[in-house]
């Protein structure tokens, strides 16, 4: 095996940013509750994560307020989306093929 693992995306590598990629990744955009049941973490856990995926750039956070209610809208960016298909190929590429461990 000749992968070098450094190349990992530290940003994305943490379980929950992994799961909100993940999600945003096939969404494409998210309401901030809709994040927070499907990924059944807590508001400041989400906070946290999101601000450090709004900080690298790999999603976009907007605010505003419908019917007197806030509402955040979380989504995927293009640097975002090209950085967890960078991520996945990579995790694949150090995994390598997949064996069959099925005894017999």
């Amino acid at each position: 095996m000749s992968f070098d693992y450094r190349i990992i995306d530290d940003v994305i590598h943490s379980r929950v940013r992994l799961a909100i990629m993940s999600y945003l990744a096939t969404a494409h955009s998210a309401e901030f509750v809709e994040l927070k049941k499907a990924l059944k973490v807590s508001d400041g856990n989400l906070s946290t994560h999101l601000k450090k995926l709004e900080d690298t750039g790999y999603v976009i956070v907007s605010k505003q307020f419908v019917d007197n209610k806030p509402l955040t809208r979380i989504e995927i960016s293009r640097e975002g989306e090209t950085a967890f298909r960078t991520y996945v190929d990579g995790l694949a590429a150090m995994l390598g093929p997949a064996t069959n461990t099925k005894k017999t």
